[in-house]
């Protein structure tokens, strides 16, 4: 399979030198250039997937050489890096065919996950496949998420994802934009609890210039570079009364005023919230506003902690082993059986972003090829599962063992007809495969 290839467009070298080394390592070929007209010289001699440029650039910037490069190829996916000043740019650029931008400072994380996320979409044949790439999993509960993703994603309507810490919430939005009709739109995440309570207005909704002391400029907010698109508000259950008043404005009007301004802005975005906590809990105890609660609330969708899904456990160190093989530039390691069942013993109480930093630690001390149980932390080894832990098991065993003995009679009395099978009992097609796989009922 030919690998993806990057083009990296900013004056600044060191940008450029840290951007190469970061894609590399993810497995990307990759071209460096300085300028605008280097990067279309570069383009004119190689096959490019997607360019990742500076705006502002002597001589040629970055609005100028997207123009030029949908001129020479539309389908060149463009995500363009701004600076502070130059947001608004940003929005127009968008308008023009650019894929997404990233604002300077910026984390790697952010640029990496913006770039894999376009390449995906282009990689993605059907919605099974795409929704696949956001989930590796072959549980019930699971199946049923995604099942409700891909019907709910391609609508307007207001989506509350609920999860403890680790479970993939972002995740689960990604692959909501992703399948939706929106996908060539705007995608702004907001970490609401990330953000100080005096900033949060101004992050979302923007200010004009002398809205404040330091306000040298006006800047348009989240969800003004949402317009069209979708945006993705983080830990929604942390945001203080004051702000649950203006987002209800938000989600009611689809206006608001920036700060320090006037002018109504209307927008068209589309919401995803997410919280790890009870909402309905905060509403009694008055926490919550119960009018903002049932707007959020149109479509919950709850993420099963990994506890509930560990059939999933050896897929997913599976993907995190080639993952974090790749980022450190080692070669892909292997897992022992022995130690695969201990991942699967243990609670993890933080879910898969838990499970994702063990397999890190472990390719990052292991020297040999293959992962032994000796190599796990101490507490996954020494870990002793309490009594209800044991109940849970025992009883979610019990209701595998039932299930698989329906699928096998149902099947025998179809003649093996899973089309048939699967009208019998009462769900898709695909959800009996994925059945059948995780069972290992042979054909």
């Amino acid at each position: 399979m030919r690998k993806n290839c990057i083009l990296i467009v900013d004056d600044e070298k060191n940008v450029t030198k840290l951007l190469d080394k970061v894609f590399k390592k993810e497995g990307y070929v990759t071209h460096t250039a300085s300028s605008g007209k280097e990067a279309l010289d570069i383009l004119n001699e190689h096959y490019v997937d997607v360019v990742v440029t500076d705006i502002k650039m002597p001589g040629m910037n970055g609005i100028e050489l997207l123009s030029e490069i949908k001129k020479i190829d539309s389908s060149i996916n463009v995500i363009l890096i701004t600076a502070f000043a130059t947001v608004e740019t940003a929005i127009e650029a968008l308008k023009m065919g650019a894929k997404d931008y990233i604002v300077k400072p910026f984390k790697l994380e952010d640029v990496l996950l913006s770039v894999n996320n376009v390449v995906g979409s282009n990689e993605k044949s059907d919605d099974d496949n795409s929704t696949q790439d956001y989930f590796t999993s072959k549980s019930v509960k699971m199946d049923k998420v995604i099942d409700l993703i891909k019907q709910v994603a391609d609508s307007k309507t207001t989506i509350m994802i609920y999860g403890e810490t680790g479970t993939g919430k972002e995740l689960a939005a990604k692959a909501i934009y992703s399948l939706s009709d929106r996908k060539d739109k705007p995608f702004i995440k907001v970490n609401c609890a990330a953000i100080p309570e005096t900033l949060l207005e101004s992050e979302l909704f923007g200010y004009e210039k002398g809205a404040f002391t330091g306000a040298t400029i006006s800047k348009p907010g989240r969800f003004e570079l949402a317009d069209g698109g979708t945006i993705f508000l983080d830990e929604i259950g942390d945001i203080t009364p004051l702000m649950q008043v203006k987002l209800l404005r938000v989600l009611q009007e689809k206006e608001f005023e920036r700060l320090g301004g006037t002018k109504t802005i209307k927008v068209d975005v589309r919401i995803i919230a997410a919280t790890n906590k009870d909402l309905s809990e905060m509403v009694k105890k008055e926490k919550f506003r119960q009018d903002l609660y049932y707007r959020l609330n149109v479509v919950p969708i709850k993420l099963p902690p990994l506890r509930e899904r560990k059939e999933d456990i050896p897929l997913l160190a599976e993907y995190f082993l080639l993952k974090s093989s790749s980022i450190s530039g080692k070669s892909k390691k292997d897992m022992s059986q022995e130690a695969v069942e201990r991942l699967m013993y243990y609670n993890w109480p933080g879910n898969i972003r838990e499970l994702e930093n063990v397999i890190e630690r472990c390719v990052v001390i292991k020297h040999g090829e293959l992962i032994g149980l000796e190599d796990l932390p101490e507490y996954i080894i020494n870990y002793k599962e309490d009594k209800e832990e044991r109940v849970s098991y025992k009883l979610n065993s019990a209701v595998d063992t039932a299930e698989r003995e329906t699928i096998l009679k149902t099947l025998k009395e179809c003649n093996g007809n899973k089309t048939k099978a699967s009208e019998v009992l009462g769900i898709s097609r695909r959800s009996l495969h994925r059945k059948i796989i995780k069972y290992n009922i042979e054909e």
